[in-house]
């Protein structure tokens, strides 16, 4: 059993080895396609059973430590791992360990139950996509480096499961790069969790030095001997790695253009890897940033900040995918601000809930996109019928989004206004972070309440919406597909609406009834009020609502044309200084060096014309001056 963490993280590895070495891009040629249905059939093989036993690796390491750390055991279980060697570097060395304690061995489970649930669902979303060989292997490879980073018992291993997940993200989402637009939105994704992985590299290296071991065990036993100025230095620097991993406040930007990728990879994103390692991180070394107040304050204001504009930016998108996007960073901000509050307990469970029912609403939303051929809302409704399946299970995850009981994100988001609002008494944050850090999160809850009703209104109900086919050709008749997606992306579906719905019932109950009740008020009248809107006119969008607030809404605060004006265009110009400085002062000096070497050719020509009397004349001269000088100076 000490090796199961090492095959939970080497399975997805060696089927994305083979899934990238075996497979073959079938060409487009007709003659050809029995071999390209053939290479995908073998990569979804490939890809699918590794998975699918790490998931049975690590459901068998969770059985015992996971519920002890949901249920916040007194005398947590022992880690299950081991040590393969040791890295020699000169200095600090590192150490390959692997291995599962509570916390770790909880998240594996998510990671391998959404990474399969989403290699099944991509079967049948991409059967006919002749890249889908190279997409299953960056799937496994992507499970595999964050499966790296929640086993690692060394922060430098884990960093390196942290890079690979950056490098993942990238492939997938920009696996339709002809599209100007997707490839661009990768690009940005990769650069802006580089940004903040600068930060966390330096972060490791000062706790690392601090504690003279880089092995976790070690740096949280080290953290009473350190002083409180590398304690706040190192925590602000690992809190800027885990805001561009977890989409926080301001490096939250990445996220919602992510969703120009597959919607199975916007899945797996949002609910079982890049995401949620940050929140993994700090849940990992909460002694650290226990011991660094004003980092807890930083990361309540963000929080605070990051839920309630996320919310907000969610009420007023048309693209569904764009809605549970900035959906998945507000309940993001919910995690930090569980954490910023003291309790890594309610982060990690209402993580766990969001897995699931974010999973779930995601590959929902693959579905709807996958019949109707639009990601917008306004080219949905009145679906309910033709995609009853479809129309239950995200139904479901809707409830859980806003916290309705007894879906499980109603059980996760009580425990962490519950530890928010025992944050205004406990005292540890300071006042005016945790006053609004709790206020933020109650209007939040209304806010959520509000977009997903709307978003369910406008998909599934209402007069059908959908985009207008062109004419079809003399002799011929449309055909319209009113079935629901294939199988193989329908039992995901069914699957994750289980623990979408029931999760919270596994955890220990700690439930605030006064919390709750006011947490189920506030977003039914967020609901209500846009039920109501919607009934007098269901055809004008609730988002109108939001009043002269739509169009800020609409575009997340102009965060992006912020970014725009402060740092793209001046880099731009500054990137234009430099070639035309490269092309009139280096290329100019180049260019000026060859005509000066022309010009003095050009003199020198003259005296070399082919008049044998010029040269015979020329001669005589220098041998008179040469007489004329020795006879002077002799």
């Amino acid at each position: 059993m000490t090796t199961f963490p090492l095959l939970a993280v080497l399975l997805p590895f060696l089927a994305a080895f083979a899934g990238l070495l075996l497979s073959r891009w079938p060409h487009r040629r007709s003659a050809e396609a029995k071999a390209g249905e053939r290479a995908n059939t073998r990569a979804a093989w490939t890809a699918v059973v590794p998975t699918a036993v790490s998931a049975v690796l690590a459901t068998w390491l969770a059985w015992g430590p996971g519920f002890a750390f949901l249920y916040e055991a007194t005398t947590p279980p022992q880690p299950v791992g081991q040590t393969y060697g040791t890295v020699t570097t000169g200095g600090i060395p590192i150490s390959l360990t692997l291995q599962a304690d509570a916390l770790s061995a909880i998240l594996g489970v998510l990671v391998t139950l959404v990474a399969l649930a989403v290699q099944l669902y991509s079967v049948g979303y991409l059967r006919d996509d002749p890249r889908y060989p190279s997409y299953s292997a960056f799937v496994s490879l992507f499970t595999s480096a964050m499966l790296l980073v929640v086993y690692a018992g060394d922060l430098l291993v884990l960093y390196v499961g942290w890079e690979i997940m950056g490098l993942c993200s990238y492939l997938l989402i920009g696996h339709w790069w002809e599209d100007r637009g997707n490839s661009r939105a990768a690009v940005k994704a990769f650069l802006v969790t580089r940004l903040g992985d600068v930060g966390f590299l330096f972060g490791i290296f000062v706790l690392g030095l601090a504690a003279g071991s880089f092995r976790i065990a070690d740096v949280l036993a080290k953290v009473p001997e350190m002083s409180q100025a590398t304690l706040v230095t190192a925590t602000m620097l690992l809190l800027a790695g885990v805001a561009g991993k977890s989409a926080q406040v301001p490096l939250h930007t990445w996220l919602p253009d992510a969703m120009a990728g597959p919607t199975p990879i916007s899945a797996l994103i949002h609910a079982a890897t890049m995401v949620a390692a940050g929140i993994f991180i700090v849940a990992r070394l909460f002694g650290v940033f226990q011991e660094a107040p004003p980092t807890l304050d930083v990361l309540a204001v963000l929080a605070a900040l990051g839920m309630l504009g996320a919310a907000l930016a969610a009420l007023a998108q048309d693209d569904l995918k764009r809605v549970l996007a900035y959906s998945t960073v507000s309940q993001l901000a919910y995690m930090a601000g569980g954490l910023a509050a003291g309790s890594d307990t309610s982060a990690i469970f209402h993580l766990m809930t969001h897995g699931a029912f974010k999973a779930l609403l995601f590959l929902c939303a693959g579905a709807v996109i996958h019949h109707v051929g639009s990601n917008l809302m306004t080219q949905m409704g009145g679906l309910r019928r033709e995609l009853p399946i479809t129309f239950v299970t995200m139904t479901i995850g809707f409830a859980a989004l806003m916290g309705i009981p007894p879906a499980s994100g109603f059980f996760s988001k009580d425990a962490i206004l519950a530890t928010m609002d025992d944050a205004l008494v406990t005292g540890g944050l300071t006042d005016a972070a945790a006053l609004l850090l709790y206020g933020c999160a109650l209007a939040t809850v209304a806010v959520t309440g509000a977009y997903a009703t709307r978003a369910w209104l406008r998909t599934f109900f209402g007069e059908q919406r959908a985009v207008a086919l062109p004419e079809p050709e003399p002799g011929t008749a449309h055909v319209v597909d009113v079935r629901e997606a294939p199988r193989t992306m329908l039992v995901p579906l069914i699957l994750l609406a289980v623990p979408a719905l029931l999760l919270g019932f596994a955890a220990e109950p700690h439930l605030d009834v006064g919390v709750a009740a006011i947490s189920v008020v506030l977003a039914l009248l967020g609901a209500g009020a846009v039920y109501a809107f919607w009934r007098m006119d269901p055809i004008a969008d609730p988002a109108r609502l939001l009043g002269p607030l739509r169009a800020p809404c609409e575009r997340a605060f102009y965060v992006d044309t912020l970014y725009a004006a402060l740092f793209v265009r001046p880099i731009l110009a500054l990137a234009g200084l430099v070639v035309r400085t490269d092309d009139v002062v280096v290329d100019g000096a180049v260019r000026g060096s060859g005509r000066s070497a022309r010009g003095l050719s050009g003199i020198l020509r003259l005296a070399q014309n082919g008049n044998v009397q010029l040269y015979v004349s020329g001669l005589l001269a220098g041998v008179l001056l040469i007489a004329v000088g020795a006879v002077m100076f002799a």
